[in-house]
């Protein structure tokens, strides 16, 4: 396998993430997506707010040097959590796995909390790899299938 690093975003990244980002199956596979996947304005609106928040780390994740994806650490409600998205093109090659693991050697607060998609078996088994534990779950609103889905919620102390 070509070599998975992380880099800082560049503004000339975010064509590719967003499409990345409205790919069908992968959008229905995070669930809990922006509105309209096809919306780029309110993507650049979002992607501004997200690089500019000082509590956040927004990391490029990249194999063999082609972009393929993001990975972010940030606080929501006073918790500290991470977020990723791999483009469908690299699934099953270890990459969200090796990203994450380098995320975790970037970010020192712990707890760390994540959340996916209960169905979300792939995206699950890399976090229970990397020592998040499942906390809990939750139903909630997931704009991606236009109903209420179950999520479930891990951490790693």
């Amino acid at each position: 396998m070509h070599e998975v690093a992380l880099r800082p975003i560049e503004d000339s990244d975010l064509g590719t993430l967003f499409e990345f980002m409205r790919d069908p199956e992968s959008v229905w596979m995070a669930a809990f997506t922006a509105e309209d996947p096809d919306d780029r304005e309110a993507f650049d609106k979002h992607m501004r707010k997200v690089l500019a928040n000082p509590d956040a780390e927004n990391w490029a994740i990249t194999l063999g040097g082609r972009l393929v994806g993001s990975i972010a650490s940030f606080v929501i409600d006073g918790h500290n959590e991470i977020t990723y998205w791999v483009d469908r093109g690299a699934w099953g090659q270890g990459v969200a796995s090796r990203a994450l693991a380098l995320l975790l050697e970037k970010v020192s607060v712990r707890p760390l909390r994540a959340r996916a998609a209960s169905d979300n078996a792939a995206s699950l088994r890399v976090l229970r790899k990397a020592g998040f534990a499942i906390v809990g779950t939750e139903s909630a609103y997931a704009p991606a299938r236009k109903t209420d889905i179950e999520e479930t919620i891990l951490r790693l102390d």
